[in-house]
């Protein structure tokens, strides 16, 4: 492998003004500009790493800062240094004796964690020149392992545990990649409904997505019960009950509030409530989950889940869909940590995406597991939302539906140059020209 040297590091804060048409509005979440804390990670070589995280707009920049304070950790390591002892290197990103303090592994300083870190694996995998769902999957058992720190987790599943997960599906990953590479991975969609478009457009969207191919539609819910009823009642007609249906409501409610909401739209067979209160509240998930379980309707959740420690007890006690999110906890590390967990516990993963490259990144987690651990896409999808790729030189390809697997080198997350000049807040030319929030 080449051993490059970390020498710089280059944090932009990327905005996209999503708000105007009401694109990714939520219960929740009324007024989304799409955005990203966006990190390029400079060597003494050619090679660069490319990674972010995704914000909503106003505090990115906040992002921004702490990454800046994190790669102080990292600087003038090589490549050889980290990649070879990617555990310990990713617990000193977490664990800095001052920095933790104002984590310690969530909020904004896990953010940046994430964003730095989905930068590095960027870099590993272009320095090897695969994407990396290949690098993972080409991976050793005992080497993926070794990228993980099971600290606080081993209660749940050791590392001789996960490595005999892997070891035991060794047999079928040729074919399993084979299968990838020719069908694809299942997609489902949320772009037909985001809260703030009209009936006509929620409707109108339905129709091209099933044109599409697409067999899964999540919308958003919880803003109001009439409203919800009138939607569901529409989205029905439209795709049918031989396609499924997801409603989200992004934390909206109260437990009993979304026990109760909920019932009232147990006509039409969501096949799961997503975020139903708190993403804090695993208690509450539970209380929710058992009420609504003779209805067949499962809890998802996990996009905003701060770490694995809270995503064991979730997973645990709370989810029957784990959500996990590319950007919102540390990297891909501690996400092999919780794709190990739910193997473990039997809990499929069905990963959110849609902000700005959470799609492009996701793909190579969910692909890897597909191949080398679940090895199964049932109850599993990835969600997909169709806005931002076009900024990406590497964007995802969905074919009929389904993901269908990166090609290039890096992890999909190297914007190109002129979204930049454009978007960069706020010296972008869109945002010199756009009164600025």
């Amino acid at each position: 492998m080449i051993d490059a040297k970390i020498i710089d590091i280059e944090v932009q804060d990327i905005r996209f003004p999503t708000s105007l048409q009401h694109h990714g509005s939520d219960a929740m979440h009324t007024d989304p500009d799409y955005s990203c804390a966006y990190v390029t990670i400079k060597t003494n070589t050619e090679y660069e790493g490319y990674g972010l995280t995704f914000t909503l707009g106003r505090g990115t920049e906040i992002v921004v800062l702490a990454c800046k304070s994190l790669f102080k950790i990292i600087k003038n390591h090589t490549t050889k240094e980290i990649y070879t002892n990617f555990a310990s290197v990713w617990r000193k990103l977490t664990c800095d004796t001052q920095l933790r303090w104002i984590g310690p592994e969530k909020g904004v300083i896990h953010l940046a964690t994430a964003a730095i870190v989905n930068a590095l694996w960027d870099l590993w995998a272009r320095i090897e020149g695969k994407p990396v769902w290949k690098l993972l999957t080409d991976m050793s058992p005992e080497q993926l392992v070794s990228t993980i720190d099971f600290r606080y987790i081993r209660d749940i599943v050791t590392e001789q545990e996960a490595i005999e997960m892997l070891e035991k599906n060794t047999v079928h990953k040729k074919i399993k990649e084979l299968m990838l590479r020719e069908n694809g991975f299942p997609a489902y969609t949320t772009q037909v409904g985001w809260l703030g478009y009209s009936d006509q457009q929620v409707e109108d969207l339905c129709k091209s997505f099933l044109d599409r191919g697409f067999q899964a539609f999540k919308i958003k819910v919880g803003q109001n019960l009439d409203d919800d009823i009138r939607r569901c009642e529409m989205i029905r007609k439209v795709i049918g009950y031989e396609n499924k249906l997801m409603l989200d409501a992004n934390q909206v409610w109260e437990v009993e509030q979304a026990i109760e909401w909920m019932k009232k739209l147990t006509k039409y067979k969501p096949l799961w409530i997503e975020e139903p209160t708190s993403p804090d509240d695993i208690f509450g998930h539970s209380q929710i989950k058992d009420a609504l379980k003779n209805y067949n309707i499962g809890i998802a959740s996990g996009e905003m889940c701060a770490n694995r420690v809270i995503f064991k007890q979730f997973l645990m006690f709370g989810l029957d869909f784990c959500q996990i999110d590319s950007a919102r906890i540390g990297g891909i590390n501690e996400i092999l940590a919780v794709y190990f967990m739910a193997k473990k516990l039997k809990v499929p993963v069905c990963p959110h995406a849609g902000g700005v490259g959470l799609c492009e990144m996701v793909q190579h987690l969910q692909m890897w597991d597909y191949i080398c651990l679940s090895q199964t896409t049932e109850n599993r999808m990835i969600e997909y939302v169709d806005q931002q790729h076009e900024h990406f030189e590497n964007s995802v390809h969905v074919r009929n539906a389904y993901y269908m697997p990166p090609l290039s080198s890096g992890y999909s997350t190297k914007l190109k140059n002129e979204c930049i000049v454009e978007y960069a807040y706020p010296e972008g030319n869109y945002w010199k020209s756009h009164e600025t929030k």
